[in-house]
């Protein structure tokens, strides 16, 4: 029942008290309205009123009465609002207590665990991730240090060989001036079946060579001003034709190219030595070796384009190459496959991998490398016999292992085992099927060191004189159709002459 109902009945309750009190019966009249209800009506008298109000008062106390009555069920409402929100609470309580209440918190407790332990783990990856950006910066900041004392080094360097050349220059114009003494014809001939007689000149100096080419009538690069030797077709054509020998004096280095950024500090350039169409000896191949994923080999048409640094071809290799120690040879290119003792075989001409081979037992990536480093286990060398692997086992304990491939299947043919320590030596190459090592990959001043003889199976020491113009060399080829020896010193490309003992001055003829 509501509160309305409640006041409308009390108020009848009084009509009905005051009637009877009053002494009258039957007050009330009934009749059905409009909408055929049953209604009541009485009549009360009035003690203040002589008679019944106007309509306009009629209508004011209604009006107060309505107004009386919102207010009521407002209040009312408002009573109901705070029992429902005070029942809610109660509820809510009597959850809270009730035992079985309990249960469904324990999967609530779970899931707020694992929340906190995959935060927990974010902000460890996140501490991870931050120190190895820590780690990456000062890796950086030693690199760059690196640099900048290679960047010093060089500039000494620089101002040593400038020294040096001009010390060199007033040498030679001080021997063009003294006059050489009158030697017989015997003398001559005394001096050509004993040639050790001639030891009061220094080997290893180059004012020996100098004079020993005159003699020969074989030029070095110094005799051709302004003009490469490898440039000269004449020089060319006579290199060609002296066929095999002993190696007796390499010439000053030739720069012909420089790289241009921290990828070309160490590198393979060459040209093949028995070149396919539509490759020419001009053609020439260059790798930058620095890196984790090396692929990229550039081909240049010429020398112009090679200096001016115009590829006309980037071929991109399908496997990528270990170290220096890729040779290019009748089209192809061989490499040793990174992290592993795999051979692979890439044709220039149709841009694909052709054959793949393991070279048994050897060292690689970082085993038995030169005394440089770069991973330089496996070396690969081309010379007028053909292909060859310069390597080392655990077999042999580190001393260098010769192999002679067969170019088509990369099957090892015959092998030889030498006395000399591959750590021991900065590089190597091949000439006429005899192995050289080089003593020093920075010194400025330093020798071909040892010699090893296939055909002899016997290795000698040697003293011949070569130079690491910019110190630090970390790729020597022969090029057995140029007579010449490319390498890679210290970011640039540079070249030498090489001269050969024709094979009567080999075995000590006349």
């Amino acid at each position: 029942m509501t509160l309305s109902q409640l006041l409308l009945l009390l108020l009848l309750l009084v009509l009905c008290l005051a009637s009877v009190a009053l002494g009258i019966s039957n007050p009330f009249r009934r009749a059905n309205d409009q909408n055929g209800r049953c209604t009541y009506t009485f009549t009360v008298p009035s003690q203040s009123e002589e008679s019944c109000p106007d309509p306009g008062q009629t209508m004011s106390a209604l009006r107060a009465l309505q107004k009386e009555h919102a207010t009521y069920r407002l209040e009312l409402n408002s009573v109901q609002s705070r029992l429902s929100h005070l029942e809610n609470l109660k509820s809510q309580l009597d959850r809270i207590r009730a035992p079985a209440a309990a249960v469904p918190a324990v999967p609530a407790m779970g899931e707020l665990q694992r929340e906190v332990e995959i935060l927990r783990r974010e902000k460890a990856q996140q501490q991870r991730a931050a120190h190895r950006l820590e780690e990456t910066l000062s890796n950086l900041q030693r690199e760059k240090a690196a640099l900048e004392e290679e960047k010093r080094r060089l500039q000494q360097a620089n101002s040593a060989l400038v020294q040096t050349q001009e010390s060199r220059q007033r040498e030679m114009a001080e021997l063009r001036q003294k006059q050489c003494p009158q030697v017989s014809e015997a003398s001559v001939q005394d001096a050509r079946l004993e040639p050790r007689q001639a030891s009061r000149w220094e080997a290893d100096s180059m004012v020996y060579q100098e004079l020993k080419s005159e003699q020969t009538g074989i030029p070095t690069a110094r005799h051709i001003q302004g003009i490469p030797s490898f440039l000269n077709s004449s020089s060319s054509r006579e290199a060609a034709t002296t066929g095999c020998g002993e190696l007796v004096w390499v010439g000053d280095p030739m720069t012909f190219r420089k790289a241009e950024n921290i990828a070309g500090k160490y590198g393979v350039w060459m040209r093949d030595p028995e070149p396919v169409l539509p490759y020419t000896h001009e053609t020439i191949w260059r790798i930058n070796a620095v890196g984790n994923d090396i692929r990229q080999v550039f081909e240049y048409d010429n020398l112009d384009d090679f200096r001016k640094g115009y590829p006309s071809k980037v071929h991109v290799l399908p496997q990528p190459i270990e170290s220096t120690g890729a040779v290019i040879f009748k089209g192809f290119l061989y490499f040793q496959k990174r992290k592993s003792r795999i051979l692979a075989k890439y044709n220039l001409v149709m841009e694909n991998l052709t054959l793949q081979k393991e070279l048994p037992n050897a060292g690689y990536h970082g085993q038995f490398p030169y005394s440089w480093g770069g991973y330089t286990d496996i070396d690969l060398a081309i010379d007028e016999t053909g292909l060859w692997a310069v390597y080392s086992t655990d077999e042999t304990r580190g001393l260098i292992v010769l192999s002679k491939l067969d170019p088509d299947t990369l099957e090892v043919q015959q092998t030889w085992e030498t006395a000399i320590r591959k750590q021991s030596v900065a590089n190597s190459f091949m000439i006429c099927g005899t192995l050289y090592t080089v003593s020093s990959y920075s010194a400025p001043d330093t020798v071909v060191n040892f010699a090893y003889d296939t055909s002899t199976r016997k290795s000698r020491e040697l003293g011949v004189a070569f130079k690491n113009r910019y110190r630090y060399n970390s790729m020597i080829d022969y090029n057995p159709t140029m007579k010449k020896i490319f390498a890679w010193d210290n970011f640039n490309m540079v070249m030498y002459d090489v001269q050969l003992s024709t094979m009567s001055e080999a075995r000590g003829e006349t």
